[in-house]
């Protein structure tokens, strides 16, 4: 029995209701301390793109781009010193020229690490709109054995971006990516099966298709306290960032069978035809980007969404979205009077960022954000999600850490764990310096000289 009715799924409340007496929580004594540094190597700094740092048991795998803009993969025991370095050889690409192993001007071309349940380590990354680019290594947890394989299922290959592993809460390996371009294409689930050292399809069809006129920009899967894997994204039209629109969800128990908020089962692939997936309709150029939203549960086990989108004069807000029993509800809970005009094609510097969004042991939720002109801040919410204060805390780790290189623009940036470290209340960062992007396009020369690479171990204490 569906317990909502679908024809009131969408319900808008347009005043935003902020608290006469805000609260102030001080949780400025949970500090980080830094208690281990690791000088790891040298890396190119003309622009951003992503590592990939994954602690798995008591050993830990990193894979990035050094001075050279090379590949490589590292692997330690979390009581060695240092990591053993390997740089991954410049294999050739099966189609569009360049290498496998060589990074561009390109900052969507993120490397990424997973681990199957007999501890092999796979990898992938450098590619946009590329064929696949993957490794698997030959003996289990030995990241030096990693050799390249040309296909994994051997369709829908030839023009992948965003490639991700994860593990199923059966410790099944699985990848996806997408398939196609930004604003036409599919995105791809494969999983991995140990026995036969082969790669399948997980779903007959693509998990989101934009139907040859979009494509989603989706969060991964995520197994959450409710026992069920949450899923949400936005559509995007064109290559144009500002086309995005449509916040959308859905879950599944099985990572097969997928339904909507109200509990009906939903066919495949997820289409924009399917209006019940629809979290908040923002029209194209409403002021939402790709994975600019958070989300959490709530007492219910019902799903809360924080975003971000235009308000009623035309500024940047952030909005929440919870699930009530006559549908959705909306809250505006800044009443910010800065506009973030984006737009265009390629890698764009983000002017407002969500950080977190989840809530607190006293019943409360907070929202940790980023903005250019308001700073860093946690806004507090009730149980409505009403913006009734704010939580004090310590700077963020990465803003207390300082520029070392002395040329011009150079910005921090970090990296965080993709695994678990085993000790409780300890977690791993990366460190280290790039200038902004570029919109994927190469810069003239002087580049800036490479910067050091560190693994930080930080404890949190009170």
């Amino acid at each position: 029995m569906n317990p909502f009715p679908l024809f009131l799924f969408l319900v808008l409340i347009s005043l935003p209701c902020f608290s006469q007496n805000p609260l102030v929580i001080d949780d400025t004594h949970k500090t980080e301390t830094i208690v281990e540094t690791i000088p790891i190597d040298s890396v190119w700094a003309g622009h951003p793109v992503g590592f990939s740092l994954l602690t798995h048991k008591d050993r830990q795998y990193i894979a990035y781009y050094n001075a050279n803009r090379h590949m490589v993969v590292g692997q330690r025991n979390l009581s060695d010193p240092e990591f053993d370095l390997h740089v991954m050889p410049p294999t050739s690409r099966e189609t569009h020229g360049g290498t496998s192993t060589v990074l561009g001007w390109d900052s969507h071309n993120s490397v990424t690490l997973g681990i199957d349940k007999e501890g092999f380590i796979h990898l992938s990354g450098n590619m946009h709109v590329h064929p696949i680019t993957y490794f698997r290594s030959t003996k289990p947890n030995d990241i030096s054995t990693l050799q390249q394989h040309m296909e994994m299922v051997g369709e829908n290959e030839k023009r992948a971006t965003y490639p991700h592993f994860m593990n199923t809460k059966e410790n099944e390996l699985l990848f996806h990516y997408r398939d196609g371009g930004s604003g036409n294409g599919n995105e791809i689930y494969n999983i991995y099966n140990c026995g036969t050292k082969e790669w399948t399809r997980l779903l007959d069809t693509p998990l989101t298709d934009g139907q040859g006129d979009m494509n989603a920009y989706q969060s991964q899967p995520t197994l959450m306290k409710d026992g069920w894997y949450h899923v949400y994204w936005v559509w995007r039209d064109t290559p144009d960032c500002s086309t995005n629109h449509d916040l959308s969800y859905m879950k599944s128990h099985d990572l097969q069978n997928w339904y909507n908020a109200f509990g009906e089962q939903i066919p495949m692939p997820a289409t924009l035809d399917n209006k019940s997936l629809i979290v908040d309709p923002i029209p194209v150029k409403g002021g939402i980007i790709n994975l600019a939203a958070r989300m959490v549960l709530d007492e219910n086990n019902l799903p809360v969404f924080a975003y971000h989108k235009y308000g009623p004069e035309g500024n940047l807000q952030f909005y929440t979205a919870q699930l009530k029993a006559n549908g959705w509800v909306y809250q505006q809970v800044t009443d910010w009077d800065y506009r973030w005009e984006f737009s265009g094609n390629g890698s764009i510097n983000s002017e407002v960022r969500i950080k977190d969004f989840q809530k607190r042991e006293d019943g409360y939720y907070e929202l940790g954000y980023w903005h250019i002109k308001h700073g860093h801040g946690t806004i507090l919410l009730n149980d409505n999600f009403e913006n009734v204060g704010k939580v004090l805390k310590p700077a963020p780790f990465d803003e207390q850490l300082e520029v070392a290189g002395d040329f011009p623009g150079l910005e921090v940036r970090t990296g965080g764990d993709i695994g678990q470290a085993p000790e409780k209340d300890v977690r791993y960062v990366l460190k280290w310096e790039t200038l902004n992007r570029n919109r994927d396009r190469p810069r003239e020369k002087p580049w800036p000289a490479p910067s050091r690479l560190y693994l930080y171990k930080l404890t949190q204490s009170e």
